[in-house]
C-alpha cells in the first residue's frame, strides 16, 4: 500500500509540475492552434527542469505501481492510482493557485478516508494465475483500445470524450492485470507471454486514447471515464480470476473504501489535466 500511495503522489505531483512548465512555455507571444503549434510548445516545455522532474516522477511512480501490483490486490492499487487526482488538486491549490471549492476539499478528504479503509481491509495479492485465456483476453482488449484510439476522431462528438476516457481506463486496467500475469522476467519467457504484449499495447493505447480524449472533449468527462475504466474492471478480474481477497471479515470495509475512494476521485475529475493554458502537457501516466 505504501508503494501504491507513493505512485499516486508521484503521478499527481508530476501533473502539476508539467503544467507549470507548460504555462512557462506558453509565452503568449503568438496565438495558434494545431499540431505544429502544440509541438512547438512541447519542445519549449521539455527544456525546463519542472517538466523533466515531472517525467522523472512519472518513471518512479510507474516502478512503485509495478511493485504494488506484485504485493497487494489490484482493487487497492487501482483506487490508489485514481486518488492521484486528489494529490493533483491539493498541489495545484498550492503551486498553481487553483481555487478549490468546499466540495472539492471535501472530496479530497473522502478520497483519503477511502484509502484508509482500503489499507485496513486489503489482504495480500491473490495466488492464482487465472485461466490461460485471460492473457489473450487482455491482449484482445489492448488491441481494441488501440483501435478506439486510432479511430477517436471519427467518433460522434457527443459521447466521444467519455468513450475515449473509458478506453484509456480499460487500457491502463490491462496494464494492471498484465503485470500480475507475468510470472518470469527471463527474456525468453517474456517474449512467449501474451501478457507482455498486452502490457505494452495496452499502455500505449491508453495514453493515445487519453490524449485524444483531452484534446477533443471535456476533461472532466474523459477523466471520469478513465477512473471508472481503470478501477472497476481490473478489480473484478483480480477478485474473480486472480484470487484477490481482503482480510478476514473485512470484505465490506474494502468494498466501502473502494467505492468511497473512487467516488471522491470522480468529484475531482476536472484535475485530470492541469487547469488553464496546458496545451503541451501530456497525461501524467506512462505505459
Amino acid at each position: 500500500m505504501v508503494c501504491a500511495l507513493g505512485a499516486s503522489v508521484c503521478f499527481g505531483t508530476a501533473t502539476v509540475l508539467q503544467a507549470m512548465a507548460a504555462r512557462a512555455a506558453d509565452t503568449g507571444g503568438r496565438d495558434g492552434e494545431g499540431t505544429a503549434f502544440a509541438v512547438t510548445l512541447f519542445l519549449r516545455a521539455v527544456r525546463q527542469w519542472r517538466y523533466l522532474a515531472g517525467l522523472a516522477l512519472d518513471g518512479v511512480g510507474f516502478l512503485l505501481q509495478i511493485a504494488a501490483l506484485r504485493s497487494v490486490p489490484i482493487y487497492a492499487v487501482g483506487a490508489a492510482l485514481a486518488s492521484s487526482l486528489a494529490v493533483t488538486a491539493v498541489v495545484s491549490a498550492r503551486l498553481l493557485r487553483v481555487r478549490l471549492s468546499a466540495g472539492e476539499w471535501g472530496a479530497v478528504g473522502v478520497v483519503c478516508a477511502g484509502m484508509a479503509l482500503l489499507g485496513i481491509a486489503s489482504g495480500t495479492e491473490g495466488d492464482r494465475g487465472g485461466p490461460s485465456a485471460l492473457k489473450y483476453a487482455m491482449l484482445g482488449t489492448a488491441l481494441a483500445v488501440l483501435g478506439l484510439a486510432l479511430l477517436g476522431g471519427r467518433l460522434p462528438e457527443r459521447g466521444r470524450a467519455l468513450a475515449l476516457g473509458l478506453g484509456a481506463g480499460f487500457g491502463f486496467g490491462v496494464v494492471e492485470v498484465a503485470v500480475r500475469l507475468i510470472d518470469s522476467l527471463a527474456p525468453s519467457a517474456l517474449l512467449a507471454n501474451p501478457a507482455t504484449y498486452a502490457l505494452l499495447v495496452g499502455g500505449g493505447a491508453a495514453f493515445l486514447s487519453l490524449t485524444s480524449a483531452l484534446q477533443r472533449g471535456s476533461v472532466t468527462t474523459a477523466t471520469a471515464g478513465m477512473v471508472i475504466g481503470e478501477t472497476i474492471g481490473p478489480a473484478l478480474v483480480g477478485v474473480v480470476w486472480l484470487g484477490d481477497r481482503t482480510r478476514e471479515g473485512l470484505a465490506w470495509v474494502a468494498v466501502l473504501g473502494f467505492a468511497v475512494a473512487v467516488a471522491g476521485a470522480l468529484v475531482l475529475a476536472r484535475f485530470g489535466e492541469a487547469p488553464e493554458h496546458s496545451a503541451p502537457h501530456s497525461p501524467s501516466r506512462i505505459p
